[in-house]
């Protein structure tokens, strides 16, 4: 781990000279444990040219010291005012310090640079927002963490699995997301990567449904979503089912369809390829069949030390899919007043294709 973390720190401050920046400051909680290794939850964290620091409060104290030794501690309040930070920046002795700029808020960054521009006893500290920092870097896993990522999609694969055993005429949505919640954490899952989506009827229309007291009936169509959260890594998997032996038209095609739709994105997916080259593997053949306006989100994000992280399969992304990124692959149609279904898979990107991460067959005829 200090071989990895030490490699991390040299490829930030690499970074750190392509955005003209001599300090970068982090405190969104994922950028912070992949840099330093600290799973607390109040840290920020100052990397120079020469040297790095952490700052965390009295309950971490010990703990920083223990998961962060490449790093210099400072103490620090435990509210979040700022009120430490000048401090820790000009001790750093630097001039121009880069910020997240999607983790730090308006009023934070005003009161932070106010602070560093007005300081009669130091000299002034520019602040320089960033669209993107470590974030970045954490797009390429590591052998560590798709370790940890494929132990969190086993354990969700075989919950998923057992949704055959567990569904039936008249059982809840909230029932059925509860006992697949303690099969995972009976399983070794630490947690949820999100709350378990399970959604019947014409709430399969709904892409986040939340799980609810309806009753299942026979003729319905549902969508389970839930991946598990292990050693901080997660993972994702969608199954979409019809409560019945026989799966009526509708079910059929729609399910055809979604699933001739990923099977392409699948066999298309590749490193080099762009986020929005990869979406529209699967957007063109649901667009060609006439439900363009019934798949309203992106095919695809990517999946580590946050349930959605880059890289992102979107018609927004023009960047190149880096080899090592761990992407999901979830195209869907929804319906009103009907239902839906979405199919999702976790893959691995590699040069010539990809490689499952998640294996659970699929297998939508729910017979009772």
């Amino acid at each position: 781990m200090n071989d990895q973390i030490s490699t991390r720190l040299a490829a930030v401050r690499q970074k750190m000279t392509e955005w003209q920046v001599d300090g970068l400051l982090i405190t969104s909680p994922a950028n912070y444990r992949w840099l330093s290794g600290f799973t607390g939850s109040a840290c920020t964290l100052l990397v120079t040219a020469e040297r790095a620091f952490l700052g965390t409060d009295f309950r971490y104290w010990e703990q920083a010291r223990q998961q962060a030794p490449h790093f210099e501690l400072v103490k620090m309040g435990r509210t979040a005012d700022l009120t430490s930070l000048p401090q820790m920046i000009q001790q750093a002795g630097v001039n121009v310090v880069g910020v997240e700029g999607n983790q730090m808020s308006i009023i934070q960054f005003r009161e932070l640079e106010n602070k560093l521009q007005n300081d009669e006893k130091a000299d002034p500290v520019a602040l320089e927002p960033l669209k993107e920092t470590v974030e970045v870097l954490r797009h390429i896993k590591s052998t560590a963490e798709l370790d940890a990522i494929r132990r969190a999609a086993a354990i969700t694969d075989w919950a998923m699995s057992q949704v055959n055993e567990i569904v039936r005429p008249g059982i809840s949505e909230r029932a059925v997301a509860w006992e697949l919640e303690k099969m995972m954490r009976e399983r070794g899952a630490d947690g949820m990567a999100f709350e378990v989506i399970v959604a019947s009827g014409p709430n399969a229309a709904l892409a986040h449904h939340r799980p609810s007291e309806r009753p299942i009936q026979a003729g319905d169509s549902i969508v389970v979503d839930m991946g598990a959260r292990l050693n901080g890594y997660h993972s994702d998997l969608t199954r979409s089912f019809y409560v019945g032996a026989e799966p009526d038209e509708q079910f059929q095609k729609v399910y055809g369809l979604v699933l001739e739709a990923q099977t392409a994105a699948l066999e298309g997916i590749r490193a080099g390829l762009t986020g929005k080259q990869a979406d529209a593997l699967a957007r063109d053949v649901i667009t060609a069949a006439g439900h363009a306006d019934d798949f309203g989100h992106s095919l695809g994000h990517g999946v580590g030390l946050y349930i959605h992280e880059g890289p992102n399969l979107s018609v927004l992304n023009e960047e190149a899919l880096p080899v090592g990124a761990v992407v999901t692959v979830e195209p869907g149609v929804y319906l009103p007043n009907w239902g839906g279904v979405r199919i999702e898979d976790l893959v691995l990107i590699t040069e010539t294709g990809i490689e499952f991460l998640s294996h659970c067959p699929k297998e939508p005829v729910i017979r009772y």
